[in-house]
């Protein structure tokens, strides 16, 4: 059982609703507490019957860092195209400088959070498949709980208008206990029967997929990345908890989400790091070229090795390489890169994964780094602007968040941003996989469906799908 502790909440409720009627304005008040140890999936199941639509699971791969909000207490969102980046930023930088703080320590992850994400490409015609996902949507969660380095976090965010009085406090308190009482208790729902999975017109993208060569044989373009769509029909609704549950005993290695939206859940298991800002500590990751895992250890090696030594994958690997050692080299005065690229293997494909590190300027901040380093090559192309305007001309697919930044920000900056891969969209009883390849002038039509059929795997696997 969950244990919440008598605090200085009703207090600094009142504080928040008094500086609300001076402001004219909403303010937020914080408060961090130490909790005894609790299942972080539980937590997100206890969420399901009273904030439906309204949840966020966060799992680094490290484990280091694991975050779970529950309802929502402040979203910022705007389907602005230009300065989104900066829109967002701006808002979180408003709210964060009138809000009261009820915390004795201050762990990172811990406080008030910003959880949420971009679209990969705003300029790209919105279809009914992302209605519920504006072009930029983050949530500060009502309750966060956070697991960091083992040790266990509850915090509450309540937003106070000058209208509010101190029966806000009750109310928080009869909710919170209604949330964590008996949590251990939870019962997770199970899949349903998968009826039907139907590739979203294949020889289409397989037509594209040549045009593109044609166009990079002809042109200046080095690199264009395509994504296509799997749909998945259940026979009853979708429910979010076993599929995360699956994600993190088959990906333990990857960043492990799952955004749920008016209803819709975006999830996934990536195995990219897009930037992580840790004060003036930067981290990035080259992540490239790929190839299925063996059977035996022995082939493993080999398809391995074999990567490792592929001119086409490294190169497309080394596009990635330059472009973020380029970006970084704008807001950092430092950046470490190795000279070659290792493998990564997670449970069905492995990749040319190459760290970066570097130490940012002081005025730099983690949206800042988002915005240069999205879309890498890797999901974009070579030059970034003329493969993104391709992309958008040429390909059926509305990728919404696929393929995008999602992550978190606390209130002193740090955070992190995966990039949003080996994801689907859940829907009632329907799912959308997504996957996508590097497409460059020596590319086989069949070897890169081939390569989309095994970036499909870990979704497919999580939802039980024959793969």
């Amino acid at each position: 059982m969950v244990t919440i502790q008598n605090t200085e909440l009703k207090e600094g409720i009142i504080e928040a609703i008094e500086k609300a009627r001076k402001l004219s304005m909403p303010v937020l008040v914080s408060e961090v507490q130490r909790i005894h140890p609790v299942q972080p999936l539980s937590v997100f199941a206890a969420g399901r019957d009273q904030f439906v639509g309204e949840r966020f699971f966060w799992k680094d791969p490290s484990d280091e860092v694991v975050m779970i909000g529950i309802g929502i207490c402040k979203e910022i969102q705007s389907d602005q195209a230009s300065g989104r980046f900066f829109h967002v930023e701006k808002q979180w930088q408003e709210l964060m400088s009138h809000s009261i703080m009820l915390m004795e320590e201050k762990p990172t992850a811990t406080g008030p959070i910003m959880l949420g994400g971009f679209s990969f490409d705003p300029l790209k015609e919105k279809t009914d498949l992302w209605a519920q996902f504006p072009h930029s949507l983050f949530h500060i969660p009502k309750y966060l709980v956070s697991v960091i380095k083992g040790e266990y976090y509850l915090t509450t965010n309540l937003l106070c208008s000058a209208e509010d009085d101190d029966s806000m406090y009750e109310l928080a308190e009869q909710e919170r206990k209604s949330l964590f009482n008996g949590i251990e208790k939870q019962e997770l729902p199970q899949l349903t029967n998968l009826s039907q999975v139907n590739e979203v017109y294949p020889e289409n993208w397989k037509k594209r997929v040549s045009e593109v060569v044609e166009l990079l044989k002809a042109g200046t373009m080095k690199k264009v990345v395509l994504a296509r769509e799997l749909r998945l029909q259940f026979e009853e609704q979708i429910p979010v908890e076993p599929v995360i549950m699956n994600l993190l005993e088959e990906q333990r290695d990857s960043f492990i989400f799952a955004f749920e939206s008016r209803g819709d859940c975006f999830i996934g298991a990536s195995p990219e790091r897009l930037v992580k800002k840790v004060k003036n500590n930067v981290y990035s990751t080259c992540l490239a070229g790929s190839i299925a895992r063996g059977k035996t250890i022995k082939e493993d090696e080999l398809l391995g090795n074999e990567l490792l030594c592929d001119e086409k994958n490294l190169n497309e690997h080394q596009f990635v390489v330059e472009m973020i050692k380029e970006a970084m080299e704008k807001v950092c005065h430092e950046v470490r890169i190795p000279s070659h690229p290792q493998l990564l293997k997670n449970k069905h494909i492995q990749h040319l994964y190459t760290p970066v590190v570097g130490i940012a300027d002081e005025e730099s901040s983690l949206l800042q780094l988002v915005n240069l380093l999205h879309p890498t090559p890797a999901l974009g192309g070579v030059p970034r602007k003329e493969a993104i305007e391709s992309i958008r001309l040429m390909e059926d697919l509305d990728r919404g968040m696929y393929a995008a930044p999602i992550g978190w920000i606390d209130f002193e900056g740090n955070g992190e941003f995966a990039v949003a891969i080996r994801s689907g969209l859940l829907q009632g009883n329907e799912a959308s996989l997504f996957a996508g390849c590097g497409i460059v002038k020596d590319s086989n039509v069949d070897s890169e469906y081939q390569e989309t059929n095994i970036k499909f795997r870990p979704m497919l696997s999580a939802l039980r799908g024959k793969e």
